[in-house]
């Protein structure tokens, strides 16, 4: 079973890349992030057409997550994290798909730090805990995958000069992060390499690309229920040199 996450940055304009990456990564299950369309919006036609069913939550202009799973429909079980009803962000969606329970999350970037929106990020990020917290209590199979905006460690990070101050790479957020895998979650990118993780995400400035001048922000957490069954995992750094592509590649794990 092959899951992976895909910030696709707009499904809308970059979805010839979505499709062609589809047919050739073949993923079983895709979490995407800033889908930048309404749910109305959501090219579910073509996504049903390439072999897929979908959830989506959508948002105009920003956000948005979407799970889709190859050959079958996702049994959606949560469209909002929990915690705070008052948050109407389209960042959190959760859905079972052939036995296991899949959350994609859009975690808030928070810049600039400090201020109102690193506050949202790290409230943000304690509800998730919370959330991860009582699946582990239920012993749920679960995989947490997303773009996450957080920085894990320094080696996480091609350089760290001129990112002191951004809110990726802030120390609230990495203890929280870190918490998850006190908690008993496994960063399956991590697991599957012995020595650096492969980058996630690259500017579009100063042919970061070409250069590998990236940083790892996009992450698939897997539950002690799931962890064992790690086969593989990746990184389609390929897509990054299709046209129009987004600014991060799609990560996956691949799971006995």
């Amino acid at each position: 079973m092959k899951i992976a996450t895909f910030n696709i940055n707009n499904v809308v304009k970059r979805l010839p890349n979505l499709l062609a990456w589809l047919g050739e990564s073949e993923p079983d299950v895709v979490c995407l992030q800033e889908l930048k369309a309404t749910d109305d919006a959501f090219p579910i036609e073509a996504i049903r057409s390439a072999g897929y069913g979908a959830v989506w939550k959508g948002q105009k202009s920003w956000n948005g997550v979407a799970i889709l799973a190859r050959g079958a429909q996702p049994v959606l079980t949560r469209s909002a994290l929990p915690g705070d009803s008052a948050d109407k962000q389209a960042r959190y969606i959760e859905a079972a798909v052939s036995g296991v329970l899949v959350g994609c999350i859009y975690l808030p970037n928070g810049n600039p730090q400090p201020g109102p929106k690193f506050d949202y990020k790290l409230a943000w990020f304690q509800r998730l805990v919370a959330h991860a917290s009582d699946l582990l209590v239920a012993g749920v199979p679960a995989v947490l995958a997303g773009d996450y905006n957080v920085v894990p460690t320094d080696s996480d990070i091609y350089s760290t000069r001129g990112w002191e101050k951004n809110a990726l790479l802030q120390p609230q957020p990495r203890a929280a992060y870190a918490r998850l895998l006190r908690d008993g979650w496994t960063d399956g990118l991590s697991r599957a390499y012995l020595g650096r993780p492969p980058f996630t995400f690259w500017s579009k400035i100063r042919n970061a690309w070409a250069r590998d001048a990236g940083l790892r922000i996009d992450h698939l957490l897997l539950s002690p229920t799931i962890a064992p069954r790690l086969a593989e995992a990746g990184v389609d750094h390929w897509t990054g040199y299709e046209p129009d592509s987004s600014d991060h590649a799609p990560a996956w794990v691949l799971l006995d």
